[in-house]
């Protein structure tokens, strides 16, 4: 299995896919600074031990956000840089659509790297309920991943938010080459306070529940216990 960024992990890019774009003669630039308790995704630890830091930073214009993102081991040593370029899309005013692409370089135990292209659309029909299908091809594995989550944001007051979500997760020899079919279950919470309009806070308490792929990679690798995670994370937010 190769990890791979989930952008629930890093609290998004601090550019929001399901925000409405900018104007084409706008600049907007964002940095992230952020830590997760665990290395999660695709309902995976991939460290053996400990979190990960994450830094990032995203320019916006009009359509097109170019971003890149580092993350670093806080007990093992691990690095991990993704490089993208993502273009969004009004499909219908309640539709929010992107395609985009990234190269991940992976320095650890193994040297490794990856190409991946990726595709999501949300519907922001109803404000407090949130479909969206996200989709990611990886051309090392020639497999794909796909999630389908609902988020439900809730505005407790004009800076502070709190949204729970569940994800279904659906792995098609991208985690993993011997099963194809539903990978894991997620669900967890976010909140987010806006310090200012420049400096946001955020948080987040996950729990990713295993399902046959990840069962059945288990038992060909011999490894016994829970394959449940729980895992937390913080980030703060900048804008410029």
């Amino acid at each position: 299995m190769k990890p791979t960024l989930s952008l629930l992990a890093v609290s998004l890019l601090s550019i929001s896919p399901f925000m409405s774009a900018a104007n084409a003669s706008d600049v907007a630039v964002a940095v992230d600074l952020g830590w997760d308790s665990k290395y999660i995704s695709e309902g995976r630890n991939n460290l053996e031990d400990g979190g990960i830091y994450w830094a990032s930073a995203a320019i916006e214009t009009g359509n097109l956000t170019t971003y890149a993102v580092v993350g670093r081991g806080d007990s093992v040593h691990y690095t991990e840089w993704n490089f993208g370029v993502e273009y969004s899309l009004q499909l219908h005013d309640d539709l929010e659509t992107l395609i985009g692409y990234q190269r991940l370089e992976f320095y650890g135990d193994e040297r490794a790297n990856d190409n991946e292209l990726f595709a999501e659309i949300a519907y922001i029909g109803v404000p407090w309920l949130i479909p969206s299908l996200a989709y990611t091809f990886a051309t090392e594995a020639s497999g794909y991943f796909v999630e389908l989550s609902l988020h439900s944001p809730w505005q407790i007051s004009e800076r502070f938010s709190v949204t729970p979500y569940v994800t279904q997760g659906f792995d098609f020899r991208y985690a993993s080459q011997d099963y194809d079919g539903a990978n894991h279950f997620q669900f967890g919470v976010e909140a987010g306070y806006e310090i200012s309009s420049e400096i946001a806070i955020s948080a987040h308490v996950s729990h990713s529940i295993a399902m046959e792929d990840i069962k059945q990679q288990a038992r060909n690798e011999g490894v016994t216990g829970s394959l449940d995670q729980t895992y937390a994370g913080v980030n703060l937010s900048f804008s410029f």
